[in-house]
């Protein structure tokens, strides 16, 4: 009778570990259980039955756990549980905007260093190439890439800022 109690309490143990494992990841009750299940069938075992029988319901455990695992990642019990399907679409978020080398746009956002711009009625997502670039400012695109755009700041050339850099030269 006692050996039908111990393998009883390791059926559950291993079942609940199993469920564990496999089914509800993370530290839940049916690790828990399986945990107390397994334990009390090895103290069970030493108690009442003796060590010998203990250290061999201990090695039954472990083994029991080994044997169910293997078996369960090789049947197709997890193929059932598990989506099969492949994502094989891709997202091109500047499809069917013209953007090249030299367009001029507004931020958006602060570019620290990625943000969205504004070209041509068209918002994007950039990349500051040197430093970060605050909201409301005139950039110019240095590069177009595959799923965003490298900017830099525009140079500022008004007048005023002619007229005093051509006096620094003098």
């Amino acid at each position: 009778m006692n050996a039908v109690i111990i393998f009883i309490m390791l059926l559950i143990a291993v079942g609940l570990l199993l469920v564990e494992i496999f089914l509800i990841p993370g530290i839940s009750v049916a690790g828990i259980g399986g945990l107390l299940f397994l334990g009390g069938a090895v103290y069970y075992a030493y108690a009442y039955v003796g060590s010998t029988a203990g250290f061999f319901t201990l090695l039954a455990a472990f083994v029991m756990l080994a044997i169910a695992i293997i078996i369960f990642i090789r049947s197709k019990a997890l193929e059932k549980m598990s989506l099969q399907t492949d994502i094989d679409s891709k997202h091109d978020p500047l499809e069917g905007i013209e953007l090249k080398e030299g367009d001029t746009g507004i931020t958006c956002s602060r570019l620290a260093p990625m943000g969205k711009i504004q070209v041509g009625g068209h918002v994007v997502e950039a990349k500051a190439l040197d430093d970060f670039i605050d909201q409301d400012v005139e950039v110019v695109i240095i590069k177009v890439q595959s799923t965003n755009v490298l900017v830099k700041r525009k140079e500022q050339t008004d007048s005023k800022s002619k007229i005093s850099n051509h006096s620094l030269k003098n």
